[in-house]
């Protein structure tokens, strides 16, 4: 395993049964009375805060000229209201920690109260716009701050609740649910919100004055500030950190500690190997994904069908990144293949995108069914590795605990999600440069997993030790 191969005592349960009871479970149906019906009210509760946490991430990129016009927003306010996202993974090794000694409620509350008290300060309605532009950055940071729990806990989840042929299943699930409410956003800011006229489509005559825009925008912000509360207290009346008994030997096995984890994960080259792998591209269309009406202004989309395009390649990549993860727990030991598969596809796709933006120079057709295709094929392959790319970590470094993990990866990616976006504040003018970082940033990745060594330390625990 990388560096450090696990041993023999690692991939041994935390409790031995004793002989009365081991003679009492082999008379059990396999995992009969390990897994719980339950689990699936926990992934449910959890998957809809990670969904409205992307949700509020990604209130601001699809209506951006909207919100120029209501609140007086630049390009570059609207690129760092998306950069409060990768900023609030800064204090990751804190929320790391915290799930790794309190278990996933104490994680999941806090992270569900930050989202409250973020979307309470954006819709404070104050007439000020300067203090309330101010208001709305505090908010979307304290949102940000949720970040490292709903993205990185997904695999502890599945480990925890979810027998091994339903893990990678239920951490798609957990894990691709975060970016389907980016999607919403994608559908809900342009249909709510009225764009102004100079986004509007041809032979348009409605009028919309800043008033008008700003008013629908707060009702926006107040429907997302009611349903996360109700969802907030859901979690509060129950959210349990694990059930009664374990549904894998892999979930009673022990684990390195906080400390052991982390040198052991800085120490793994094929763990660093495939970090980059994950962290690059997914980081990169995350941030290009945020800003994809600005990119899509050149080529004469309007908002309205910037948000469609941006809807469907997430959709569409949650719809198949399931499909697939599905798959992964039918036919295991082939993670590896379906990664080469889906980055070929991306890199493919992010060129096709890339170079028919760039229409006057390569004279290839751009319509808007080119555009739509290219760009949501780019969102359906990148977004359907992640939870692939999760099982596969899982798989590498075992017995590092999944949060700790998860951590690691989901703050790289946010590190490179925010640098783009940093440069993006000011490269603002002329965008084809984040093209070019999709397409390379995928075929970077692509290149490292076909180098890479794949194991399957926990898989051998589950199949062979249990039997």
């Amino acid at each position: 395993m990388g560096a450090v191969e696990s041993t023999e005592g690692e991939r041994e349960p935390l409790l031995a049964p004793s002989q009365p009871e081991a003679r009492e479970h082999s008379r059990e149906q396999p995992g009969s009375s390990r897994v719980f019906g339950r689990r699936w009210v926990v992934l449910a509760l959890f998957s809809t805060l990670g969904f409205l946490q992307g949700m509020v991430w990604n209130t601001w990129g699809p209506i951006q000229n909207s919100a120029k016009h209501a609140f007086g927003f630049t390009s570059k306010d609207v690129a760092v209201l998306v950069i409060w996202g990768p900023v609030g993974y800064i204090p990751w090794l804190l929320f790391v920690w915290l799930m790794d000694k309190k278990g996933l409620r104490t994680s999941l509350l806090l992270a569900a109260l930050l989202m409250v008290l973020g979307s309470t300060l954006r819709s404070v309605p104050i007439p000020d716009l300067q203090l309330r532009r101010w208001l709305i950055h505090g908010g979307q940071l304290l949102n940000g701050l949720a970040g490292p729990t709903l993205m990185s806990a997904g695999p502890l989840l599945s480990t925890t609740w979810f027998a091994p042929d339903e893990r990678a299943t239920a951490t798609a699930v957990a894990s691709l649910f975060g970016y389907l409410g980016a999607a919403c956003s994608f559908l809900i800011g342009p249909l709510a919100v009225p764009a102004p006229n100079d986004t509007q489509v041809v032979n348009t005559v409605t009028h919309w004055d800043p008033g008008q825009i700003r008013t629908h925008i707060q009702n926006v912000l107040y429907t997302e500030l009611g349903v996360i509360t109700v969802f907030f207290a859901f979690a509060l009346l129950y959210f349990p950190s694990r059930p009664p008994r374990p549904p894998s030997v892999a979930a009673a096995s022990q684990r390195l500690g906080y400390r052991s984890s982390i040198c052991r994960l800085l120490s793994n080259v094929r763990f660093l190997m495939m970090a980059l792998a994950y962290s690059v591209p997914t980081g990169v269309v995350a941030g290009w994904s945020g800003v994809l009406d600005m990119v899509l202004t050149p080529a004469s989309v309007s908002q309205v069908d910037a948000g469609w395009i941006g809807f469907w390649s997430i959709v569409g990549g949650c719809v198949f990144g399931v499909a697939m993860a599905r798959f992964a727990d039918s036919v295991r030991g082939i993670l590896k293949v379906i990664l080469v598969l889906m980055l070929a596809g991306a890199s493919l796709a992010a060129t096709w995108f890339t170079l028919t933006c760039l229409t006057r120079l390569t004279h290839l057709l751009s319509t808007k069914a080119t555009l739509y295709t290219s760009c949501i094929l780019v969102g359906i392959f990148v977004n359907s590795s992640i939870p692939i790319f999760f099982e596969l970590f899982m798989e590498t470094v075992y017995p590092v605990p999944e949060g700790i993990t998860c951590g690691v990866v989901t703050f790289l990616s946010n590190l490179f999600t925010g640098l783009l976006l940093f440069f993006l504040t000011f490269l603002s003018t002329e965008l084809s440069w984040l093209n070019w970082c999709v397409a390379g940033s995928c075929l970077f990745s692509l290149l490292l997993v076909i180098l890479f060594r794949e194991s399957y330390d926990r898989l051998y625990l589950d199949v062979f030790v249990s039997v």
